[in-house]
């Protein structure tokens, strides 16, 4: 069966006899392996299409188990993201997380869009690109349906000020829930009694990314940020050895 779908390149791989499995996020299909012998290099429409970065429509055989991509073109691409290195790498990281996050062949087009919105932003951006990430990161969450409580302590359930953040629990814990714990020294617990995480979070939730372009955290609350982020998802979408996370 032929069919079409806008997509993404989340990575690629080469094969044998001068094929290559692409990893597509569609936004018909969701993730999914597509096969090609469309060749990588030249400045063919298809060929463009194939690169990082790139937003475009394939044309799909779609077979009882697998996929092939017949031909591609590109609706737009972000090349001002391969010229600067910063933007590549946190790009790149993007992509890897995003594609962890991913279920095999499940549309998720709230996320598809988000990501487009990203490299959008991320193209013109100038300053703040890992607050820009934190953002794209925890809109990520809330539209998985996996955003950490932040309006009550996840022991008691009151509206009382985060002192820290429990990964485990998935959420805000007060002062006086944090101190009566049995093991305080928990490392599933982040501090953020000095930071407010909750406002950032927040805001990060309310605001489109494109309008975040002159927003940057200062660099403690952005380690906190990052940390907090990085191992709640580790935590419950299992998202852990990226490779590309060394390098941001």
């Amino acid at each position: 069966m032929l069919t079409d779908t806008e997509g993404i390149v989340l990575r690629q791989i080469k094969t044998s006899y001068n094929r290559r499995m692409i990893l597509l996020f569609s936004r018909k299909y969701g993730k999914i392996s597509a096969g090609t012998s469309i060749g990588e290099k030249g400045r063919s429409k298809s060929a463009l299409a194939l690169r990082p970065f790139t937003y475009g429509r394939y044309e799909l055989f779609k077979g009882r188990d697998s996929y092939n991509i017949n031909s591609a073109e590109v609706l737009r691409s972000f090349y001002g993201i391969g010229e600067d290195v910063d933007k590549y790498m946190q790009g790149a990281y993007v992509l890897e997380f995003t594609e962890k996050a991913l279920a095999e062949e499940m549309p998720a087009p709230r996320l598809f869009d988000l990501l487009i919105e990203f490299f959008q932003v991320l193209e013109h951006r100038e300053k703040g690109i890992g607050t820009l990430v934190l953002a794209y990161q925890t809109k990520m969450l809330n539209v998985l349906g996996l955003l950490p409580r932040l309006d009550t302590c996840v022991c008691c359930g009151k509206a009382k000020p985060a002192f820290a953040f429990s990964v485990e629990e998935g959420g805000i814990v007060c002062r006086d829930c944090a101190s009566e714990r049995e093991n305080p020294s928990d490392s599933t617990l982040i501090s953020c009694d000095r930071f407010d995480i909750v406002r950032v979070m927040n805001y990060f939730l309310v605001n489109p990314l494109k309008k975040l372009d002159n927003i940057a955290l200062n660099e403690e609350t952005g380690r906190v940020m990052q940390r907090l982020v990085r191992s709640y998802a580790a935590y419950h979408l299992d998202i852990s050895d990226i490779k590309s996370e060394k390098l941001v």
